[in-house]
């Protein structure tokens, strides 16, 4: 049996239950963010066939992808990896940027969160604020805050997308249409040339949607999102009142950013 790549943190085995080998194969996917069906097959001890109808299911799940040969986790420019890959990416970085963008918030304020995983980040710190209105079309987002008494949670409803864990579509955006927060904090998988870029159409109806809804805001960017793609424009960087990076962005990146009429806030990543 191959060995497992170090820092995967799990030990695939062959001889586990289906519910067990379909965690250990996103686990093992998600740690490495790409594996080869054949070498899935050897480690945990059953055929492709076998490992093609279990990739088969956590595609469906949308946990992962699975193309020619190999499942990944990893974006492209026509899909977005999943919430669960997109956490434990750059996961200092957005802390820091997170907390940037907390130090803008102010108690009793309306605020708008989109999918953004670094949302999740910022979700966890805003109970230190109450009382707050959070805006939100993901799950993850109102699981975490809907518990917090001095937190109203409103969770934009429409067509759930499995693979994003958000509400999207036109029921989501007519009822955007009918709010209006004080703040909007969003992120985007790419940015180039000044332009923010998402893979689902959808979702950049979404963000246009948020942005229209809100009086201020901001945009947050931890600096790996200057080198992906995506297909669909969704807003331009200018669009935004602030925009909040982190301290290992390009310097070319932060040069363009200071022509434009915006606030730019350097977040200082902790080592």
């Amino acid at each position: 049996m191959k060995e497992v790549p170090n820092g995967s943190g799990i030990e695939p085995k062959p001889g586990l239950r289906q519910s067990d080998r379909l965690d250990a194969i996103a686990d093992f996917v998600l740690g490495t963010g790409t594996a080869r069906i054949e070498d899935l097959s050897e480690m945990f001890g059953v055929s492709s066939m076998t490992i093609h109808r279990d990739l088969d299911s956590l595609d469906q799940r949308g946990v992962l992808r699975k193309t020619r040969g190999v499942a990944t986790a990893v974006a492209t420019s026509l899909f977005e990896a999943s919430p669960e890959y997109r956490i434990r990416q750059a996961d200092s970085e957005k802390r820091a940027v997170a907390k940037a963008a907390f130090d803008l918030i102010e108690p009793g304020q309306a605020i708008m969160l989109d999918d953004s995983t670094t949302g999740i980040h910022l979700a966890n710190m805003l109970p230190q604020k109450i009382p707050l209105t959070v805006i939100t079309n993901f799950h993850r987002i109102a699981e975490i805050l809907i518990e917090h008494s001095g937190i109203q949670t409103i969770l934009v409803g429409g067509q759930y997308d499995r693979a994003s864990e958000a509400f999207m579509g036109a029921l989501a955006i007519d009822a955007l249409k009918t709010l209006r927060a004080d703040i909007v904090v969003m992120s985007s998988p790419a940015v180039t040339g000044g332009v923010c870029f998402h893979q689902h159409h959808g979702a950049v109806l979404i963000k246009r949607a948020m942005v229209d809804a809100a009086s201020k805001k901001v945009l947050y960017l931890d600096h790996t999102k200057f080198s992906m793609t995506a297909l669909h424009a969704a807003t331009r960087v200018s669009d935004y009142d602030t925009v909040i990076v982190d301290d290992k962005t390009p310097l070319e990146e932060l040069e363009q950013i200071r022509q434009l009429d915006v606030d730019l806030i350097v977040a200082q990543v902790e080592a």
